[in-house]
């Protein structure tokens, strides 16, 4: 039966060779620790001693802390923003559909997407374009706010049957912004079908800044805000026939 010292000497053994087999182990799998962060977080930090060769692991535990706190932090931040900016363009696109809604005649309401749309929601061009009838004239404009496109155009435009395109960095189509083509860098194209019967047409928002409007964007306000153009149209020419 061996004596206690040799319990102990084997004992200490036995713990040299797995803490040298963890070493070993370590230094096989470099990224160990940074897969298993719970392991590290649960590892007793090492009293601070001075001296060449030795590593500070509280301190290594410490900056590892730090990066993550920042980088939640960072994500807060964007995602705050993130709401911040969607909130303020929510109110916006509402206060344009309270003033379409608020319209007292369809020469009134056309009117109001010619000028005040594009204040409202903060682009530089706002027009309402419909598929010219037989008989119109060759400028495409029919009045104030309202013009007029070839046929064939909305489809064109639309790549076939889309509801909402978003259009970034590149110009204006001249057939919906005329003049201020040159001027538009995206755009925001909207169906808009007033009635069953009636020419198609499309709610055109454009902006000179390149990033404005761009594919992959949201389009659920946009989408609201066509919905909300046909009801006052619809409504208006119910009223007229």
């Amino acid at each position: 039966m061996a004596s206690d010292p040799e319990k102990i000497t084997k004992a200490s053994t036995a713990v040299d060779m797995a803490a040298a087999d963890v070493a070993v182990y370590l230094r096989r799998h470099p990224d160990f620790l940074d897969k298993n962060p719970e392991i590290l977080a649960a590892m007793l930090p090492p009293a601070r001693r001075e001296g060449d060769g030795v590593v500070d692991f509280q301190r290594v535990m410490v900056e590892k802390l730090r990066a993550e706190i920042d980088r939640l932090r960072s994500a807060e931040h964007e995602l705050v923003s993130l709401g911040r900016n969607n909130m303020h363009h929510q109110g916006r696109v509402h206060a344009a559909a309270l003033a379409l809604l608020g319209a007292t005649t369809l020469e009134h309401l056309i009117e109001l997407i010619g000028t005040d749309l594009a204040v409202d929601l903060d682009v530089d061009a706002a027009t309402l374009c419909f598929e010219a009838p037989p008989n119109a004239g060759p400028d495409g404009v029919a009045c104030r706010g309202l013009r007029l496109v070839p046929r064939g155009a909305v489809d064109r435009l639309l790549d076939g049957g889309k509801s909402i395109v978003l259009l970034a960095d590149e110009p204006g189509d001249k057939d919906l912004f005329a003049e201020a083509a040159s001027l538009i860098r995206s755009q925001a194209l909207i169906r808009i079908e007033p009635r069953r019967g009636a020419p198609f047409g499309i709610l055109a928002l454009g902006s000179r800044h390149a990033d404005k409007f761009h594919p992959g964007q949201g389009t659920e306000l946009l989408a609201f805000l066509g919905r909300v153009t046909e009801h006052c149209i619809r409504s208006w020419l119910d009223r007229t026939t």
